[in-house]
């Protein structure tokens, strides 16, 4: 009778560990690891290109508002200065996010834009939450803001409309009164053409296909606006209610300061 040899218990740990080692694989192929470093920090992620896009998108409608519309905000901030230190207000309006923005420019105007200086008269009409509901459930959006404009404006105002489109009827609704009632209509739109431009007295038009781009350039040119009428004005003290009817008239038919 032939004795079995035993194996050296060495030879037993060590199959035991290559069984541990080879269980799960794919017999014959080795398992792949993970990527190399290097080639996941090359790569571009899709999010990454449409951030390079986004900005590229901004700095094209920045370069041209720089060239064609930076004189016309500087004219509105030194118009600004010739009402709203005298008595005048401003009224601002949009839809969404052109809403925030709106309330953005009335903000600067009755805080401020950068230095210490008098609070004016500006009014975003979205904010009135109660004016907006009651007006929107009684004579419906489209009345939204021009009935507000009816109330609340004055023969040599200013009315702001912040639209991407150029196109909401609630604030085509609003150039129509602002207009009707003795309002400086002036509008931040989109692309030309737009009825909002039609039916605006002056508008800032950026020319981009782009929402997002759009408001960001409008966001840009209210903060220019404000600068410029802060330099316009020199923070002078407003005057007293009583005499800012007849200096209103004067700025409104072109006889007192740089309209």
């Amino acid at each position: 009778m032939t004795q079995d040899r035993k194996r050296p218990l060495t030879d037993l740990t060590l199959a035991k560990g290559e069984r541990a080692e080879t269980a799960g694989r794919p017999c014959g192929r080795r398992q792949a690891g993970p990527p190399a470093m290097s080639e996941s920090l090359h790569t571009p992620s899709p999010s990454l290109h449409s951030a390079h896009e986004h900005c590229q998108s901004i700095q094209d409608a920045l370069a041209r508002f720089r060239e064609h519309g930076l004189d016309q905000v500087a004219r509105w901030g030194r118009h600004l200065a010739a009402v709203l230190p005298l008595g005048g207000r401003l009224l601002a309006a949009g839809n969404g996010g052109s809403a925030a923005q709106a309330q953005h420019l009335t903000a600067e105007l009755v805080g401020r834009y950068r230095d210490d200086r008098p609070p004016y008269s500006a009014i975003a009409l979205h904010a009135e939450t109660s004016s907006v509901t009651a007006i929107g459930n009684d004579y419906g959006f489209e009345e939204l803001y021009a009935r507000q404009v009816a109330a609340h404006g004055r023969p040599g105002d200013v009315l702001v409309l912040m639209s991407t489109s150029g196109r909401s009827p609630n604030l085509l609704a609003a150039a129509s009164a602002g207009r009707d009632a003795g309002l400086r209509v002036w509008a931040m739109t989109g692309p030309r053409p737009n009825p909002l431009a039609t039916r605006s007295d002056d508008c800032l038009c950026i020319a981009s296909s782009s929402t997002a781009t759009i408001q960001e350039a409008h966001l840009v040119a209210l903060h220019l606006l404000c600068e410029a009428f802060d330099e316009a004005t020199g923070c002078a003290r407003p005057a007293p209610p009583a005499v800012t009817q007849p200096v209103l008239q004067k700025v409104e038919h072109g006889q007192w300061g740089a309209v």
